[in-house]
C-alpha cells in the first residue's frame, strides 16, 4: 500500500520562502516514508509569493520594475503579466513594494511607512496594457489606510491649508480634504480584483491598528494615533465619496489597503483563497491525499480567521482527511485551531534558542519536525492495519 502525502504550506515570514518550506517539508515526509507519494502545493496567500505562483501556474511573465519602498527609498520590485487569458492580466503581490521585510528592523514604526510603490506597481501594470489586475494583500509593512498608493495614483489627500500631507499613518490625523480629479484616467477603464483576508477591517478593537499595529512595532501611544489617522480617513472617504468601509470585510487588509484599493482604484475585494484557489489546482490533489501537511511560521487564535494552515484543514476536513500543522511558533489560542481542520499541530524547534538562531536554521529544523510527524503518523497506521501498513511502509 502506497501512502500519498499532499504537502500544502504556507511561507515562513522573514526565514523561508513557501517553495523552501515545500521542499523540506517533503524532504522530512520522504527519509522517514522513501514509498510515500508527495504531492506539492505551495499555497499562496496573497503575501510574498503570491505573484510568482500565479504566473507559474498560467505561464506568464515577471517584469522587473523600481519603485518606492515603504521607507520611501527605491526598491527592486516586480509584477507579472498572466497567459491563458484572453483578457492582459497583471498581477502583483503588495508585500513587493510595501512588505514588512522591506522595513529594516531599525525603522519599524508603521505610521511612517507608506504604500506608495504599490500605486507605482498598479501604473507600470497599466503601462503594460493590462485590462484587469490581481492585487495580493499580505506581508505588509505599512499601516497608511492605501492612503500612499492613491497618492502615487494621482490623488491629492490635502491638509486643512490645502497642503498635500506626507507619507505614513501618522499624516492621517492631519487630513482634510482629499481630490480625486487627478487620478489617473486608466483606471476607469481596468477592472482590480484585490485578494485580502476577508477577516480584516480597517477600524475598532479588530482594526489594522490595534491587532498587527504592534507586530509592525508600534507601542500602544502609537496605535492610538494610528486609529485616529484611519478614523479621520475613513470619516471622509464617507463624507465625500461615498463609500462606509470602516468596518467592512477585507477592509482592514494589509495595513488598511484594501479600503485604499477600494476608494480609489474602483477595486472589488474578495477572500483570498477564493482568488488563489481558481489558479491552483489544489482541490485535485486533494481528492487523492491519505494525509495532509500544512505549515506556517504562527499558528496561534489568529490562525482561524484565514490563515493558510486552517483554510488547507477546513477543505481537507471536508473529504476526512486529516491534517497536520508545523510552525515555528505556537502561540496563545492555538487549540482554536483544532475546532477549525487541524487534527493536531507541532512547533518545529525541539530546545530552547533565539530567533536569530531558528531563523537560520529553519530548514533543517521543518526538515526535522516534517519526519518526526511522519515517524508517529506511520506508528498509528500500523496499530490500525498492521499488514496493509507495514507492507506499504516496506516498499
Amino acid at each position: 500500500m502506497t501512502f500519498t502525502i499532499l504537502i500544502a504550506p504556507s511561507g515562513f515570514k522573514e526565514s523561508l520562502s513557501v517553495d523552501d518550506v515545500t521542499q523540506a517539508i517533503s524532504a522530512g515526509v520522504r527519509a522517514a516514508l522513501p514509498s510515500a507519494e508527495v504531492l506539492e502545493a505551495p499555497m499562496v496567500d496573497g503575501g510574498e509569493g503570491f505573484t510568482q505562483a500565479l504566473v507559474n501556474a498560467t505561464g506568464g511573465h515577471l517584469h522587473e520594475a523600481t519603485v518606492t519602498g515603504p521607507v520611501g527609498q527605491p526598491v527592486s520590485s516586480f509584477f507579472g503579466i498572466m497567459g491563458g487569458s484572453w483578457r492582459r492580466t497583471a498581477v502583483l503581490e503588495m508585500a513587493a513594494a510595501a512588505g514588512l521585510s522591506l522595513v529594516p528592523k531599525s525603522m519599524r514604526d508603521p505610521g511612517r511607512t507608506t504604500s506608495y510603490g504599490v500605486g507605482e506597481l498598479i501604473l507600470r501594470a497599466l503601462d503594460h496594457g493590462a485590462d484587469r489586475i490581481l492585487v495580493g494583500c499580505g506581508d505588509s509593512g505599512i499601516n497608511d489606510g492605501g492612503a500612499g498608493m492613491a497618492q502615487a495614483l494621482g490623488a491629492r489627500l490635502l491638509d486643512a491649508e490645502g497642503q498635500e500631507i506626507g507619507f505614513g499613518g501618522y499624516e492621517l490625523k492631519r487630513l482634510a480634504d482629499i481630490d480625486t480629479s487627478e487620478l489617473d484616467p486608466r483606471l476607469a477603464h481596468v477592472s482590480i480584483d484585490v485578494a485580502v483576508n476577508w477577516h480584516n477591517v480597517l477600524l475598532g478593537p479588530k482594526g489594522v491598528a490595534r491587532v498587527f499595529g504592534p507586530q509592525k512595532g508600534a507601542s500602544p501611544e502609537q496605535v492610538a494615533e494610528l486609529e485616529a489617522g484611519l478614523e479621520r480617513y475613513a470619516a471622509l472617504i464617507h463624507r465625500q465619496m461615498g463609500l462606509r468601509l470602516g468596518k467592512a470585510n477585507g477592509s482592514g487588509a494589509s495595513g488598511g489597503l484594501g479600503t485604499g484599493l477600494v476608494a480609489f482604484a474602483g477595486a472589488t475585494l474578495h477572500p483570498r483563497f477564493d482568488i488563489v484557489m481558481q489558479y491552483l489546482n489544489f482541490d485535485q490533489m486533494l481528492e487523492q491525499a491519505d494525509l495532509v501537511i500544512t505549515a506556517e511560521g504562527s499558528l496561534d487564535g489568529q490562525s482561524p480567521y484565514g490563515k493558510v494552515p486552517c483554510e488547507v484543514a477546513r477543505r481537507a476536513q471536508e473529504r476526512g482527511i486529516q491534517t497536520i500543522a508545523l510552525a515555528g511558533t505556537i502561540g496563545k489560542g492555538v487549540r482554536e485551531t483544532l475546532d477549525n481542520g487541524i487534527d493536531a499541530f507541532a512547533s518545529i524547534i525541539k530546545r530552547p534558542c533565539s530567533l536569530d538562531e531558528a531563523i537560520d536554521k529553519g530548514e533543517k529544523l521543518l526538515r526535522r519536525a516534517a519526519e518526526d510527524a511522519m515517524r508517529m503518523m506511520i506508528v498509528g497506521w500500523r496499530l490500525a492495519d498492521r499488514p496493509a501498513v507495514a507492507q506499504g511502509a516496506r516498499r
